[in-house]
């Protein structure tokens, strides 16, 4: 996988705690996603993110773009604050579901949402070509976006999350309901990405495919960071990985 020493952290989270408000009838409920989270993804690094539903994984995602903010504890982005425009042009992001509108193609949805994200049009000139060559899809590039596979629409997220040339791709589930050759495919773009520099920060429910990717894999157990897990840890050993995953946030769920 690439690497980049003495390279400020990727993405670095620091005692961060971020709780959610819901106010009924004057009565406020608090509920806590994340507890004191300390996490770094390195420069040049696939960084796996484990836990059960609701445990704070897409929390920490949004909490890097700063569509959220923490409500106590600090977030950098190679050294920035999450949010700001100059960290949001390192980072990418492809969401658990991605949704585009079905009657454009991917090339004028690429351009369309690179717009909105500031780049100009002699700067999409150049980039959308090359980022659907990068997935896959430039044969399917003027084909209206209604027409396509979850495997497909998933290709266009990528394309979308890396168009900008970002140093830090944020993926949330990104082999969620694929069939095997579209996981396998994605796998491959994934791989390839990481080999040309970018950190990759992905949260998924798949063990096999964080096994297969990953260099480090943090496991979120009741929004904290409960281990943290070393490639060298389960390589070589068939479902370890798996096993590792299960004795830690089983004695949350009350052994059950």
């Amino acid at each position: 996988m690439g690497g980049a020493l003495n390279q400020p952290a990727a993405l670095r989270y620091s005692a961060v705690v971020k709780d959610y408000e819901k106010s009924h009838l004057g009565r406020v409920t608090r509920t806590r996603a994340l507890d004191g989270l300390d996490l770094e993804v390195r420069a040049g690094e696939i960084y796996g993110l484990l836990g059960l539903n609701g445990n704070g994984k897409t929390t920490t995602m949004k909490l890097a773009l700063g569509l959220l903010r923490p409500s106590a504890g600090e977030i950098s982005v190679f050294g920035r604050l999450p949010g700001s425009a100059e960290s949001l042009c390192d980072v990418g992001y492809l969401p658990e579901l991605p949704y585009f509108y079905p009657y454009l193609s991917p090339r004028e949805a690429l351009r369309f949402y690179g717009a909105l994200s500031g780049l100009v049009s002699e700067d999409l000139d150049g980039l959308v070509g090359p980022a659907l060559e990068k997935v896959g899809l430039t044969a399917a590039a003027d084909r209206k976006i209604g027409e396509f596979s979850k495997g497909m629409l998933q290709r266009l997220g990528l394309a979308q999350a890396i168009l900008h040339r970002p140093r830090l791709v944020l993926l949330d589930e990104p082999v969620s309901g694929l069939d095997p050759l579209a996981v396998h495919d994605v796998r491959g773009l994934l791989r390839a990405l990481n080999e040309e520099g970018c950190s990759l920060l992905m949260a998924s429910h798949s063990i096999s495919d964080v096994e297969r990717l990953c260099a480090r894999v943090g496991i979120l157990v009741n929004g904290r960071l409960a281990r943290v897990v070393e490639q060298a840890e389960w390589a070589g050993e068939s479902g370890q990985l798996e096993r590792i995953f299960v004795e830690t946030v089983r004695p949350a769920r009350g052994g059950r």
